[in-house]
């Protein structure tokens, strides 16, 4: 099973690609999708699009997985995530991949045991649960522990029903 992972955000969206079999998972990729602050925000949603599309079409994941909106106090913050999520979602369902969502705190418990982990603690875990030499940035990191996250999910589901 292939999982891509995204953390979407309209200056920087992270996203991550893992593939697993039985126990194991590797990385096949993983990276940021920078967008100018400059740009307007319809130039800047065509751009994640766009870019989630290429990938999506080299690296032919099975599912996508996205961390849910969580409350803030900045709304247009929260708003400005919301169309990044969509963005990913369309997408994802584009080439008819389907999309699955995880709490921010269920994606950091399954990566480092603690839901309320910091960014540095979930990147430090990702590095070290894919023996990576060196961190990948916060925001693919981010991406990559939400795929994680769902390979762990899908894990769990799989041994319920086989018992």
């Amino acid at each position: 099973m292939r999982v891509m992972g995204v953390d979407p955000g309209t200056h920087r969206t992270g996203f991550g690609v893992l593939e697993t079999s039985g126990r194991d998972y590797k990385l096949v990729i993983c990276g940021t999708i920078r967008a100018s602050s400059k740009d307007p925000i319809a130039k800047r949603l065509l751009h994640i699009f766009e870019s989630l599309q290429k990938n999506i079409q080299s690296y032919q994941p099975d599912v996508m997985a996205l961390e849910t909106l969580f409350f803030a106090k900045d709304i247009q913050a929260v708003e400005r995530i919301g169309e990044a999520r969509a963005c990913a979602m369309l997408a994802a369902s584009k080439q008819g991949i389907e999309v699955i969502e995880y709490a921010p705190t269920e994606v950091k418990k399954s990566v480092t045991g603690n839901g309320r982990a910091s960014k540095e603690q979930v990147q430090f875990m990702v590095k070290r649960l894919l023996n990576l030499k060196e961190a990948p940035a916060i925001d693919a990191s981010d991406a990559l522990a939400i795929a994680m996250c769902h390979i762990h999910s899908a894990k769990r589901k799989s041994l319920c029903t086989t018992t």
